[in-house]
């Protein structure tokens, strides 16, 4: 799938028609519903403005929460359309429904070069069904559609490839920023390509292991799975997170990257916790003594080193799931150590969402990176491989 060829807001005249901006709008609030971080509001602008500049009639949708196709105030979009009124200077009114009565009339009612925005697309189960006939209604509100939603780009949802079917389709500057970095990262990267994974599960990430055996120069493995891979290599390694029936798998890819002539770093000494808690009693010990009872929760300092030195040179560096329990500051250790070498490597940086994401930011090392996803799920998706079908539908360019 050659997403480098879809089309973006700049390649469709949009002066005075309605477009559906489909955003990713899913901020965190506060106990008296309050917006506590508003980066992903942000991240839309740039495409908003563009939208409003070149006299758009923009209408602006989005989920938020997890409201079950019910409508639940509770995950109401109007805070996000009181902070969109203030950054944009003019009133951003919001309908009270979906795509009832209000929303039509809102959207047919929009002038050029000012938005609206309909309410939470989730309120209505259809969305998340992709059910044609909710697409054709959301559809009808407008003439144009924009996709700028990365984080749900890999759910085919109505609003995020559904209405793609009945309206000329094209990607906001988000979209296009995301597939830009990751795409040519894969198609063509800066060498030496390294890769490092981490999170908890081998099995969250085989796609990816596999997808970039065939890419990369030197693949890392941190975190949760790590362990399989340890004991896949025969070592003891307590009563530490393992998949057992990844076992095989493990020493299959292992075996495959030797093949290949790929790096495969593994920890050679962790930091290990005689329980699952942040104020566990812990130790460092060789990857291959891991005592009874006890559990890796962190790569030690010996691996920090390693990994560091292995980041040193690179071209490209994807980074995706943190080293340890980096959330426990006794066992975040190692996620640092790697936040801060691929930091200050000078290489092209990836960062895919999520966790990782987080602890760049929270380290203030997100000014220093290339790339950071705004969709975990989507950019893990990305790197596996697979279609993401808010993408695919997305009309090419001739």
């Amino acid at each position: 799938m050659d997403y480098l060829n879809k089309k973006s807001v700049e390649d469709i005249d949009v002066s005075g028609k309605r477009v559906l901006v489909r955003c990713d709008f899913n901020v965190p609030f506060d106990a008296e519903g309050n917006i506590t971080d508003t980066k992903r509001i942000d991240e839309a602008l740039k495409t908003i403005k563009y939208l409003l500049d070149n006299g758009a009639k923009v209408i602006l949708c989005s989920h938020l929460g997890r409201p079950k196709g019910e409508f639940n105030m509770k995950y109401s979009l109007a805070p996000v359309a009181e902070y969109l009124s203030k950054v944009l200077g003019f009133e951003v009114k919001i309908a009270e429904d979906v795509v009832g009565e209000s929303a039509k009339a809102l959207a047919s009612s929009v002038e050029a070069g000012k938005a609206v925005m309909i309410e939470n697309v989730r309120f209505c189960k259809e969305e998340e069904k992709n059910d044609p006939e909710f697409s054709k209604q959301l559809a009808s509100l407008a003439e144009v559609y924009v996709n700028d939603a990365f984080g749900t780009a890999h759910r085919a949802h109505a609003s995020t490839a559904g209405v793609a079917d009945y309206l000329p389709a094209v990607c906001g500057y988000l979209i296009q920023k995301e597939i830009k970095v990751m795409g040519t990262a894969l198609a063509d990267p800066k060498r030496p390509f390294v890769a490092i994974l981490g999170g908890a599960k081998v099995s969250d990430k085989i796609g990816v292991i596999k997808n970039l055996l065939e890419k990369v120069d030197t693949i890392i493995i941190g975190g949760g799975m790590a362990y399989t891979f340890m004991k896949a290599l025969g070592y003891s390694i307590g009563s530490s997170i393992c998949e057992d029936d990844k076992i095989e798998l493990a020493k299959d890819m292992m075996a495959e990257a030797q093949a290949k002539g790929v790096n495969f770093v593994i920890p050679t000494d962790n930091r290990v916790a005689n329980a699952f808690a942040p104020d566990a009693e812990s130790k460092i010990v060789d990857s291959d003594k891991i005592p009874s009872g006890w559990q890796g929760l962190d790569i030690g300092p010996v691996t920090e080193g390693k990994f560091t030195e292995a980041i040193k040179g690179a071209g490209t560096v994807v980074w995706n799931g943190p080293m340890g329990v980096s959330e426990w500051e006794a066992f975040a250790s190692g996620t640092i150590a790697v936040a801060k070498a691929v930091a200050e490597s000078g290489a092209i940086s990836i960062i895919g969402g999520g966790d990782s994401a987080a602890a760049v930011e929270k380290l203030g090392y997100a000014d220093k990176m290339t790339h950071i996803s705004t969709g975990g799920g989507a950019s893990l998706e990305f790197l596996e491989g697979l279609v993401l079908p808010g993408i695919a539908c997305l009309n090419d360019k001739d």
